[in-house]
């Protein structure tokens, strides 16, 4: 299958991506058929379109499939972890998001034969994944966004404002609480994502390849230095070469 059109159906967005000689892609609310249709005609797509869609938002997925059918096009939507091109290495697949097998899938097309990666994913949560020399996905760790820790540090005190993690971070020591809480958020997942690749990488003797995507990736890209390549189209590169290797 060929798809015209790769979505992903987010916690919080849908991201679409148009299939050319590359994907030209856009972020879109989650619940808004007129956005989606101004979007079509943003891109001057006419006539009848092949869909491929992915979700970790089941009750969003299905809306989108029915609106993608009424009109008119072929949606595929891919929920099984068995149509990937990919060997996973763990006792339950099955109950692993199927975002973070698509990063994968999309990093295994792109490395080197024989060479290790590390996936970095940047959105709600940050997982933080480990593809073998074999390409097989191995695993990694998860643990909360820039949006998510600021947003439970507002929920879970009494005190502390809901504040915005984004670039410019306010310098150490920080003078007021919401910068000192933009600086601590910031510094922390940038830690833990540096923490994390550093034990993956000690995995293997080969230096492996570290790939950064999601929502939040150009915001942390600056920070976490030259060895990253940065690839926010990562997850729907993953649907795409998913889709064409369909019967």
């Amino acid at each position: 299958m060929k798809p015209s059109i790769v979505a992903d159906v987010g916690n919080s967005r849908i991201k679409w991506g148009w299939c050319k000689s590359s994907i030209r892609s856009v972020s879109l609310p989650p619940d808004a058929p007129a956005e989606w249709n101004a979007q079509l005609q943003r891109w001057k797509l006419k006539g009848s379109l092949h869909w491929a869609v992915c979700s970790v938002h089941p009750d969003r997925s299905e809306a989108l499939v029915k609106w993608v059918r009424r009109r008119g096009d072929a949606v595929w939507l891919l929920d099984d972890w068995r149509d990937l091109p990919l060997e996973v290495k763990l006792a339950n697949p099955e109950a692993v998001g199927i975002d973070r097998l698509l990063d994968a899938v999309a990093v295994k097309a792109a490395v080197k034969p024989g060479i290790p990666a590390v996936i970095v994913d940047a959105g709600s949560a940050v997982t933080v994944d480990w593809l073998d020399e074999s390409g097989a996905f191995c695993g990694g760790a998860i643990f909360p966004g820039l949006n998510l820790m600021a947003q439970s540090l507002h929920d879970y005190t009494a005190l502390l404002p809901l504040v915005q993690v984004r670039p410019p971070i306010p310098p150490l020591p920080a003078t007021n609480t919401p910068a000192a809480m933009q600086a601590g958020v910031f510094g922390a997942v940038v830690a833990g994502i540096e923490t994390l690749t550093a034990q993956l990488a000690a995995h293997s003797p080969r230096t492996p390849s570290f790939y950064l995507t999601g929502g939040d990736s150009r915001r942390l890209i600056g920070s976490l230095g030259s060895k990253f390549t940065l690839c926010p189209d990562l997850t729907l590169q993953g649907i795409r070469i998913t889709a064409e290797n369909q019967p």
